[in-house]
């Protein structure tokens, strides 16, 4: 298992140079007789294992000093016992066996975990050292977190982009893989946003800072992988306290098996000290300890590198046992790109308002608001030559989920839902009768004067995404919407969800997430996905809460479990999968280290399995073990 003495073997030497020369050593005392042999075995036991007997030592001193006696009996403690106790029998060719091959075992462990750990630490690359900032004539190098929001800095191609930001000048291709796992490049040019960690492929560009560098995309990422191994799976915890307890068990069994069958059956106690010995080899619980946390580590480095960010081990162990998926519907089911589709009159005759005035009032009644649809109407309002003029609006009152009351121009202005203005007093008998997909009323001095109709398109993959998910076995998919029946009903329709519910506040949608979760079977998950802020609550709540990394709020991202770097709702099928077969591995190595340990072990005490044999068991299974890991660093 990697642990502090494999980093002692790098300052001394390098691992490759110190085991050649310790198997020349062994070699030499095979090929030679008497003390000649005795002498090279000896010498090969000492250079290839000074380092376990002084990691043994010092833990035995820890344990006894802080009596933590669980801190003295890991694999360090076996192998020096056991190789000691071989000299001690004069088996000066099986000890120094012990010490090689462990080493040689350890070796390949490292190189298991190194390069697991490689597939995660490249994400550090993304971090520039340094930012070229431009100041009129005067163009300097900072480190990025000097660079305040609002200043200009440049991106030659070739470079990173330093820090979040809006093109002001230059137009190129970018390389997104680092962030979204996807090869494809995208094109940028003038106002475009940019995020931390893309490479600048063709021409220079000119940005805009908008975040400094702690919270920019490359540094919440960063923080992501970082705190990714705090989070521990419950297979991973089992493995530790397993750990903790089998050892001092086995090592306790040897001791009985040394002392107690010489007297029973009155036999030599070089036989039984020596079956003592072969056992505590054979017991030494590295394969398990090495490979589940490595299957785990694998997984998350396998997801990151198709751009999913999973925070830790629990997430996966979850993730591999959903049954329920709940979908906020907009800017995730949906592109959340709004459009106005149609502005109609109420048809009252004694209303005066035309279409333009209808929308010249709901654009200004939106003039603070920067949810999706009040940007749609204000973005149609603009393009159409009108100007928002904010001093024409006062007294504006917002009602999250409802809509706004303020006073335009004198007038006293209500644009909302159908239930909001019936609230306000408002009459919509003469509303249109084809008024549906997101309708919002507006009135003007308590007289209904029309509706704007807008549409947001369905995810190009969302209809996929929820058939492979039933291909997976997750047949509860649900949304949750704040808009109104017709709508989510529609969308419904369209993905075929098992159910939905229209018409919800943020606290609504919470509260459907903690029912479901107290229904939910034993040992079944739930997942929510969503993107903005509103659904921090219910990505919180959830046993897994699944954001939309590239466009969602840096409060959804903050509260989810897994975080997806692309716009692509087929990331989260690809994620169960990923999961579910981490989930594997790690059972596979449970299974086989215990299978083959215990019946080695029963040998072992039977005198069927010799020193040599417990040698090639214990490192031969956490080698494979640790192969068998490394399978969870390719995407399922």
């Amino acid at each position: 298992m990697p642990n502090e003495h494999s980093h002692e073997h790098e300052k001394f030497l390098e691992p490759r140079i110190r085991i050649a020369i310790a198997i020349i050593l062994f070699i030499i005392g095979i090929a030679t007789y008497g003390k000649f042999s005795i002498a090279a075995m000896g010498i090969c036991y000492l250079w290839i294992g000074w380092d376990v007997l002084l990691a043994a030592w010092k833990n035995v001193l820890r344990g006894i000093r802080e009596k933590d006696f669980s801190a003295i009996f890991d694999e360090q403690f076996l192998m020096s016992i056991a190789s000691l106790g071989a000299i001690y029998l004069h088996e000066f060719m099986e000890a120094a066996a012990v010490m090689l091959f462990y080493q040689i075992g350890e070796y390949f462990q490292d190189q298991a975990v190194d390069k697991s750990r490689d597939s995660i630490q490249s994400l550090m690359k993304l971090r520039p050292d340094s930012v070229t900032t431009i100041n009129g004539e005067k163009i300097e190098k900072k480190p990025p977190d000097e660079v305040s929001v609002g200043e200009f800095f440049i991106v030659k191609p070739g470079e990173r982009i330093p820090l979040d930001g809006v093109i002001i000048n230059g137009s190129s291709s970018l390389d997104t893989s680092a962030l979204t796992g996807e090869s494809y490049p995208r094109r940028v040019s003038i106002g475009d946003e940019v995020l931390s960690g893309c490479i600048n492929k063709s021409g220079a560009l000119t940005i805009r800072s908008t975040k400094i560098s702690s919270e920019s995309t490359v540094e919440k990422i960063l923080e992501l992988v970082e705190k990714s191994g705090e989070r521990k799976a419950q297979t991973e915890a089992f493995i530790t306290k397993f750990a903790r307890i089998y050892t001092p068990v086995v090592t306790m069994l040897a001791v009985l098996l040394a002392i107690i069958p010489p007297i029973i059956f009155d036999a030599p106690h070089s036989i039984w000290i020596y079956r003592a010995l072969t056992f505590l080899v054979i017991s030494c619980p590295c394969a398990l300890v090495i490979s589940v946390p490595l299957s785990f580590f694998g997984g998350i480095g396998g997801a990151g590198k198709s751009g999913i960010l999973v925070k830790g081990g629990t997430d996966l162990e979850k993730l591999a046992s959903l049954n329920s998926i709940v979908f906020d519907k907009t800017g995730t089911l949906t592109q959340g790109k709004f459009s106005v589709t149609s502005i109609e009159t109420s048809g009252d005759p004694s209303v005066i308002f035309e279409r333009k005035d209808i929308l010249k009032f709901a654009a200004l009644a939106e003039i603070y608001s920067n949810h999706p649809i009040a940007l749609s109407i204000k973005k149609t309002f603009e393009s159409s030559g009108g100007i928002l003029n904010r001093d024409l609006v006062s007294d504006v009152e917002e009602i999250a989920g409802h809509g706004i009351r303020a006073m335009i121009q004198g007038k006293k202005v209500v644009f909302g839902n159908e239930k909001f203005l019936e609230e306000n007093g408002i009459d919509l008998a003469n509303r249109p009768i084809n008024s549906r997909n997101v309708g919002i009323f507006l009135s003007i001095d308590g007289k209904f004067v029309g509706t704007i109709k807008i549409e947001d398109a369905l995810r190009s993959d969302a209809e996929k995404m929820i058939a492979e998910l039933k291909d997976l076995g997750i047949d509860q998919t649900v949304m949750l919407s704040g808009d109104r029946e017709s709508v989510a009903s529609e969308v419904s329709n369209k993905l075929r969800l098992s159910e939905f519910h229209a018409e919800l506040l943020p606290q609504d949608k919470v509260a459907i997430v903690e029912k479901m979760i107290d229904a939910r079977e034993p040992g079944k998950f739930l997942a929510f996905v969503g993107d903005g802020m509103n659904d921090a609550p219910s990505l919180a709540r959830a046993d897994v809460g699944i954001a939309m990394g590239s466009i969602g709020t840096d409060a959804a991202i903050e509260a989810a479990d897994v975080v997806l770097m692309t716009d692509e709702l087929s990331k989260i099928p690809l994620a169960v999968r990923i999961a579910r077969k981490t989930m594997n591995i790690a059972r596979q190595n449970i299974f086989f280290s215990l299978g083959v340990k215990f019946a080695v072990l029963i040998l072992g005490a039977l005198g069927i399995a010799s020193l040599w044999a417990a040698v090639f068991a214990d490192v031969g299974v956490a080698v494979l073990a640790a192969l068998n890991a490394m399978r969870t660093l390719s995407a399922a």
